[in-house]
């Protein structure tokens, strides 16, 4: 039963110390959320002198005339009457409604919202009223769309800072309650019409559940519990499967494809979507790609090198700068021009090593740069003969896509390339016997030991 003391209860499951954090509660004007409002007005009543503080959003999407207006009202009185601050964003053209998919159009507008007031007013937690025929409605929905264990679990109660603290209470709790404390709410009578799946099902599909079982909620709650178990088990397995095949976890995270290759596609899947890849149809892709595939989703490049693959992290990835002037001009005053590069790139993992190119400054075409490689890029190698491209230099190398997006190019002012840092120098520009002026370029290996 929903009473002021099971509903501290359950929002000390989700928060520990709950008097100590802060809060902003999406209200609609519905009774689960004005519920959830009298709660949290209760609860501050009762700790006074602590960390402990709520404010209240509200959404107006004027969707329905005059009853939109009314839900915002009744809203705004209750924090007027009980001193809470209130936000509020109106809908207006500048918005511009969509003639369909409005119900994903309305979550992205509000969360957009929410997200920009805890910001602004420093508030750790959205706390939204979901219940648990919300619970049930959704277990229905992701089980037509053939969803696995994640989507049978249903609305978590904690999910990326947003508390659903009222999650294990019917709607029917929650009605009672509004009706024995004298709580003001709005009945959203859009609710009635079956224009919408959720509506379909919960005015019709519910129903005919409940009438299967006096204890039908009950059970499901039970049920929806030991999803909920069985599905930290299974996350718990797979990570532990995940830490296995983990060969490498400092820069970017490397998994052995061999090794993951011989799990089950359920296991794939589930490793696989923590990076972004969640298409069914692309995981064997990914398993027959060629070497130095890639694959992108919002997130993550995904690498297949050899026996890996290479996850990096877009985010974390430094911005690299797409030039860096070497030297500006060459002081012929001077027979000699000594540059080492330590002071200008950072090494490359595997690859790194130690190298000296003699150039005749008199062949050169000043200022020289470092720039990663173009699509064309070619030059005459030392050791080679005739002119290559550094596309095939590098296939030849047997070079990795993550090794060769960390090379630097060496270039004059003509965009000519010198040399591919740290493997060959353009031989065109060596020095030789009939040097006058020559440029030292370097790199100074300082071996540790």
């Amino acid at each position: 039963m929903l009473e002021k003391s099971s509903f501290i209860s359950q929002l000390k499951n989700l928060v520990h110390e709950p008097e100590n954090h802060t809060y902003l509660l999406a209200v609609s004007g519905g009774a689960d959320s004005m519920v959830l409002a009298s709660l949290f007005k209760d609860l501050g009543n009762k700790i006074k002198d602590s960390e402990f503080k709520f404010q209240v959003v509200h959404i107006n999407y004027k969707l329905r005339g005059n009853d939109s207006d009314l839900d915002q009202k009744t809203v705004q009185d209750f924090c007027e009457k009980n001193h809470i601050k209130f936000h509020l964003y109106e809908v207006s053209e500048k918005d511009r409604k969509p003639d369909n998919s409005i119900q994903l159009w309305a979550r992205e507008l509000r969360y957009t919202f929410f997200k920009e007031i805890q910001k602004k007013e420093k508030l750790e937690f959205l706390v939204t009223a979901h219940h648990l025929n919300d619970q049930l409605e959704t277990f229905i929905i992701n089980l037509s769309k053939a969803a696995g264990i994640n989507g049978l679990s249903g609305i978590p109660s904690n999910d990326n800072s947003i508390l659903r603290p009222l999650l294990n209470f019917s709607k029917k709790e929650i009605y009672q309650f509004a009706e024995q404390n004298n709580i003001p709410f709005r009945e959203d009578l859009s609710n009635k019409k079956n224009d919408y799946l959720r509506n379909k099902i919960r005015n019709e599909i519910v129903p005919m559940l409940m009438e299967t079982n006096d204890h039908f909620l009950e059970n499901f709650k039970k049920s929806s519990l030991y999803l909920n178990q069985t599905k930290d088990f299974v996350q718990k397995q797979v990570q532990e499967i995940e830490n296995r095949i983990t060969i490498f976890n400092q820069n970017n995270k490397i998994l052995s494809k061999e090794k993951l290759d011989q799990e089950s596609d359920f296991v794939k899947f589930e490793i696989l979507k923590n990076y972004g890849f969640n298409q069914e149809e692309e995981i064997p892709k990914i398993f027959k790609a060629e070497n130095n595939s890639s694959f992108f989703s919002k997130e993550y490049q995904l690498i297949v090198n050899r026996d890996e693959l290479i996850f990096i992290d877009k985010g974390n990835e430094k911005e690299i700068e797409e030039e860096i002037v070497l030297i500006d001009h060459f002081d012929f005053s001077e027979n000699q021009i000594n540059i080492n590069l330590v002071d200008y790139i950072e090494s490359i993992d595997g690859i790194n090593k130690g190298f000296e190119w003699d150039f005749d400054a008199d062949k050169l075409h000043f200022p020289l740069r470092l720039r990663k490689q173009k699509e064309g890029d070619e030059l005459y190698p030392t050791g080679f003969s005739g002119k290559k491209k550094v596309s095939k230099f590098f296939r030849d190398e047997k070079l990795s896509i993550l090794a060769r997006q960390k090379i630097w190019i060496l270039t004059d002012s003509n965009d000519s390339v010198l040399g591919i840092i740290p493997f060959r120098q353009d031989r065109r520009y060596a020095k030789n016997e009939k040097t006058k002026w020559s440029l030292k370029i370097f790199n100074e290996m300082n071996n540790e030991i």
